[in-house]
């Protein structure tokens, strides 16, 4: 059962995980799809399963800022859930996607009483502390230019998989200053591009020089 291998959920027994499913739907979404908005109620949990979400937020001239990326397994938006406030950011796939939308309301009266969850909860969250913390670092201190050395650093995947336009958005710049950022990095001879469009990190001590 997909159930048992979702952290939160790891401790439960098999009767708990049946009684779960039964207040569960599977959602698939494709690239570009929206999984919920800004400003939304929060009527379900959601637990990304496979592919990959990003959360932004849109400022007043309606340009997304990006915040972070989510891969399986992990909860989505939980801590608008815990709070019953409006969703403080849009989550979209990048990916297909596969995502777990759990009845919070029925989960929390049942479930929320169980001792393991509540810990697995503290985990979820000490976790999004920490993805904010990253986010207003990135956001105020670190150049356009940092910020994506730092994405090819930690993410390297990602420009294999996605287009210049999604990462640009992701670093919250255009695609020209990508473009333009990466060619600078490759006549450096710090990153190349094989022929599977694969990156490539020549000089990975000179790149983690560029942003700390």
């Amino acid at each position: 059962m997909y159930l048992k291998d979702i952290a939160l959920f790891s401790n439960l027994n098999k009767e708990n995980l049946e009684a779960i499913d039964k207040i569960s739907t599977l959602v698939e979404l494709k690239s570009g799809d929206i999984l919920f908005y800004e400003g939304e109620m929060p009527y379900f949990l959601h637990v990304l399963l496979n592919g990959v979400v990003k959360l932004y937020k849109t400022d007043s001239k309606g340009r997304q800022k990006y915040i972070h990326q989510f891969t399986p397994i992990s909860l989505i938006g939980e801590l608008a859930n815990f709070e019953n406030v409006t969703f403080p950011a849009t989550a979209e796939a990048v990916t297909k996607v596969e995502v777990l939308k759990i009845d919070y309301k029925r989960l929390h009266v049942d479930f929320f009483t169980n001792p393991n969850i509540s810990f697995s909860i503290i985990k979820s969250l000490s976790q999004k502390i920490k993805i904010l913390s990253n986010f207003i670092h990135q956001e105020m201190i670190l150049s356009t230019e940092a910020k994506i050395v730092k994405l090819i650093i930690e993410h390297s995947e990602i420009f294999e998989k996605l287009k210049n336009t999604d990462i640009a958005a992701i670093t919250n710049t255009t695609p020209e200053t990508l473009s333009r950022i990466l060619t600078k990095l490759k006549k450096l001879n710090y990153i190349k591009f094989n022929d599977k469009h694969e990156l490539e990190i020549l000089d990975k001590d000179s790149l983690t020089k560029m942003f700390t």
